[in-house]
């Protein structure tokens, strides 16, 4: 297994919704365990298929009891309000306080095709509420509120200045340094 780039804010694929995983065989397993590695590494708690540039329904996640992973999944109910402080791989050093569900009624298939139904609450409820937005198309900036999102979007404007004032030619990012 090997380490894959996670695609950062701005990318296209990061805002198109996923396609379901219309098999469960030994290159959704492969996938899945290059993506457990690559949350591990980032280091992460989630990471979902699309944000490393894989159109397809399915999410990687630890919540420190050892990598998990979800295969089409499905939130089904959420209930009350829980506040806690968020961010993303895709929006690397950046966090805010959000409010999700506190509760959350999650359907999906593990890697064995296992029918998986989860009652979760507080972290891991944030958790699969995060992933499955990101296989929605959706990003966390969008959760943000009306102040948070400009203040965001502002300092995300001034890494890519930044950044194209300090590697004019993109060298550097493509190899990671």
């Amino acid at each position: 297994m090997s380490t894959l780039p996670i695609r950062t804010y701005g990318d296209p694929v990061l805002g198109a919704k996923t396609t379901e995983v219309e098999e469960i065989d030994a290159r959704i397993a492969a996938l899945a365990a290059s993506m457990i590695e690559t949350m591990v590494a980032a280091p992460g708690v989630g990471l979902a298929a699309n944000q490393i540039g894989v159109q397809k329904r399915l999410f990687v996640y630890d919540k420190g009891e050892g990598p998990r992973v979800v295969v089409n999944p499905v939130i089904l109910e959420t209930s009350g309000e829980w506040l806690y402080e968020e961010g993303c791989l895709s929006v690397p050093g950046l966090s805010w306080p959000i409010t999700r569900a506190n509760a959350v009624h999650l359907k999906g298939f593990d890697l064995d095709g296992r029918e998986l139904d989860v009652e979760a609450t507080e972290f891991e409820g944030r958790i699969f509420q995060h992933e499955v937005d990101h296989l929605d198309g959706v990003l966390l900036i969008e959760r943000l509120t009306e102040d948070q999102r400009k203040e965001a979007k502002k300092i995300l404007r001034q890494r890519r200045l930044t950044f194209a004032r300090d590697d004019r030619d993109g060298f550097h990012q493509l190899l990671g340094e």
